[in-house]
């Protein structure tokens, strides 16, 4: 990316190209560990619980590292734990000779809960663009919250709502033509404050991540990203994208 300020620096890019879903990894559950004080901090939803109900979610969940290109959740799958993001970006996309990118994931995001609900399998795929770290809990705890928690209910409720929202935005973005709109829109999604709390103003990507979300070369979206910053929504920064205007990435058209 265009360096101006210095943040953390870019993460690289996964070697000799990104996989696609037929071809990639699975995740191996044997290499999850249980969840500790630095994970627990970054879960938006667990200091909604009551304190018996904390300690047992906290005492159940399990953390798992992802690298790049690796399948978290796959097409047809049964679906076994509610995940969410601690750090890295996830994405989540369809099968097919054109396949659709419904949204990325970065930190602080939760996702799936309608399928955890419904229980059935997957519908989509969720893969790794960076090493990612990625908390779940299981099947059975979720549905125990949902039981018991009014906390949790209201969490997954507005879960449920935005994440319709940004369903539609998404198969809208995938029909735009223009290239700097369709990043933009993608942009906008990535800076979520509900779905994505973790993220503020600033996230940490790079060009290429940002194209494997888009289906556009790096190239292009650096392209892209000039004009954003040109329209004064975005200030591209050493490894990342700074938001000054999240309302203008949303309404944004090309001159």
């Amino acid at each position: 990316m265009v360096t101006t300020p210095r943040s953390p620096a870019p993460l690289p890019s996964p070697p000799g190209g990104f996989p696609s879903a037929e071809q990639a990894a699975r995740v191996s559950p044997a290499r999850s560990r249980p969840g500790g004080p630095d994970e627990w901090r970054q879960i938006p939803w667990l200091q909604r619980l009551d304190e018996p109900d904390r300690e047992r979610v906290c005492g159940e969940l399990r953390v798992v590292q992802v690298a790049p290109g690796e399948l978290l959740c796959r097409i047809g799958r049964p679906v076994t734990y509610w995940f969410g993001v601690i750090e890295g970006l996830l994405k989540m996309s369809t099968d097919g000779e054109v396949p659709i990118t419904f949204t990325g994931v970065p930190a602080g995001g939760w996702f799936g809960e309608g399928t955890v609900l419904k229980m059935e399998p997957y519908r989509y795929n969720i893969q790794a663009l960076r090493p990612s770290t990625v908390a779940g809990i299981p099947t059975a705890t979720f549905h125990w919250l949902l039981d018991r928690s009014i906390g949790f209910n209201r969490f997954v409720m507005m879960q449920l709502n935005e994440r319709l929202g940004q369903f539609i935005a998404a198969r809208e973005i995938d029909r735009l033509a223009n290239p700097d709109l369709r990043v933009a829109r993608s942009l906008a999604a990535l800076f979520h404050p509900v779905l994505y709390p973790g993220v503020g103003d600033w996230l940490r990507i790079t060009q290429q991540e940002l194209g494997y979300l888009v289906g556009l070369s790096r190239q292009r979206v650096n392209q892209a990203l000039l004009a954003l910053q040109a329209a004064g929504s975005i200030r591209v920064e050493y490894g990342g994208v700074r938001v000054l205007s999240l309302e203008g990435l949303r309404r944004y058209r090309p001159n």
